[in-house]
């Protein structure tokens, strides 16, 4: 059994520093693009976002026809504590900001979470809405972190090489899950 995850960058929210559980709004003022993003989507669809505004607000946009399932905090972004919003040049301890970088999984943000536990937040988040919705489409609007923790995920990544993807706002990334693993049929899809 196949269940297809449609995993949707939320808007942009045009902020110049980090941004993590920072409850910033998305800007949807591109209704031309929210369109396009929504006729690509399956209608026949479980609909999900992370609690934050951006998240929850870009799927709502995206609600029309699909089931919306209430916002999950576990698919919130990383939480960069002490340097949210913070642009990388004004953070204090600037050789921890570069280890954060350098080694990822081992480098907490004061007050934050290391890259290691949001893919193990995330990984659980995702494991429970396959299991509650097997062989079913799922649109998941959350963040670069988030997506970027199951890109590295489903293909078997380390942390470095999945930054090196880009997911931009408003875009796709497509995988799948079967009995026999991960399957990914595109990434950072801007439709």
């Amino acid at each position: 059994m196949k269940t297809r995850l449609f995993w949707v960058r939320h808007g942009p929210t045009h902020a110049r520093g980090l941004v993590g559980w920072a409850d910033l709004p998305a800007d949807l003022s591109d209704t031309a693009r929210v369109a396009r993003l929504d006729a690509h989507l399956p209608r026949q669809a479980m609909l999900v976002s992370s609690d934050l505004s951006r998240a929850a607000a870009t799927a709502d946009a995206l609600a029309k026809g699909r089931t919306r399932l209430p916002n999950d905090p576990a698919l919130r972004e990383l939480h960069f504590g002490d340097w949210d919003l913070k642009a990388p040049e004004d953070i204090d301890d600037q050789a921890r900001y570069q280890a954060f970088w350098d080694h990822p999984g081992e480098v907490r943000p004061p007050s934050g979470e290391t890259w290691a536990e949001l893919g193990a937040r995330v990984d659980a988040a995702t494991d429970a809405l396959i299991a509650a919705h097997p062989g079913a489409n799922l649109v998941i609007v959350a963040h670069l972190g988030v997506i970027l923790t199951q890109v590295q995920r489903a293909l078997a990544l380390t942390a470095t090489e999945a930054f090196d993807h880009s997911i931009a706002a408003l875009s796709v990334t497509e995988l799948h899950h079967t009995s026999s693993g991960w399957h990914v049929a595109g990434i950072d899809h801007a439709p």
